[in-house]
């Protein structure tokens, strides 16, 4: 290579490294599969995110409850892999929740605000990548994540699709409360000697204690008044109960809803895929 050039190709890599590192992002490495992989911090908070494909962006959130990360798309909790589904036509993006156990995002527990919490790192990670308008697919506790979402940034989420959401069973209130409890806090509390299980306890009632009722987040009359387009597709377990969801594409003006059951037999999983895709199409800006 000539000198001059080579000169000139250290001076840029040199001057990109300082400022890189002056605004706090860490270096992206690559992931297995090819996803590209990333952190970002605001504040205490950090948030660690995969991204894959391109095109229109469109954020996943991973099913796993409080316990909700990246690995957790190609677990148990979700029926496909939406990364490598949708990664051909979009801008994929998915991210560890904040204090989930097995994941790398951190933050403190804001015991006063855990749902607004969790949409503060949501659309933090679309602000720093740049991202204004977005596509957005939840599995699991991304239903009333979802919904916080579009109360929160109604003018940012084009189209929204929840996958077994969650709700609450007027027969189980305390579901949530008690699973994680027994199953989130303490293994939290070990990691973290600087929160109590006081501070659990007072996160975990404000989540899921205050407002025991339908989708958590938000109450019927704004589901009535969302005018955004969202797809449903209902479960039936204890933590996604058909009833609320299907309550939700009731009353939602611009619902769909999938078949039920879409995931049993397994053979009926890609027809779930392909409606998620065209309802996808329809929305997305052109």
């Amino acid at each position: 290579m000539d000198p001059i050039r080579r000169t000139i190709l250290a001076t840029g890599v040199a001057a990109t490294a300082v400022a890189t590192a002056g605004t706090r992002l860490f270096a992206q490495q690559t992931a297995q599969g090819g996803a590209a992989m990333g952190s970002y911090e605001k504040g205490d908070v950090r948030i660690h995110f995969e991204e894959a494909g391109s095109g229109f962006p469109l954020l996943v959130i991973a099913g796993g409850g409080l316990n909700s990360t990246i690995s957790g798309l190609t677990g148990s909790s979700s029926p496909f892999n939406p990364m490598e589904e949708f990664k051909a036509e979009y801008h994929c993006i998915a991210s560890d929740l904040r204090n989930a156990k097995g994941g790398e995002s951190s933050g403190p527990l804001e015991v006063d605000r855990p749902w607004d919490a969790y949409t503060d790192d949501h659309l933090g990670l679309m602000d720093h990548r740049g991202i204004d308008k977005f596509l957005v697919l939840g599995f699991c506790i991304g239903g009333p994540l979802i919904w916080n979402l579009l109360r929160r940034a109604p003018d940012r989420v084009v189209a929204a699709v929840l996958a077994q959401p969650s709700g609450s069973r007027p027969e189980m209130r305390d579901l949530f409360y008690e699973g994680n409890m027994k199953g989130w806090g303490p293994e939290l509390i070990a990691r973290r000697p600087e929160i109590t299980m006081e501070m659990v306890d007072k996160f975990l009632t404000r989540m899921y204690r205050t407002n025991p009722d339908f989708v958590f987040t938000v109450t019927r009359d704004f589901v009535r008044r969302c005018q955004t387009p969202v797809l449903i597709l209902p479960d039936d377990i204890p933590a996604h109960p058909y009833a609320v969801a299907m309550e939700a594409a009731m009353l939602a003006p611009k619902a769909e809803v999938s078949m039920f059951p879409w995931k049993e037999p397994r053979e009926r999983i890609p027809l779930a895929v392909r409606q998620i895709h065209s309802f996808l199409r329809a929305h997305r800006p052109a």
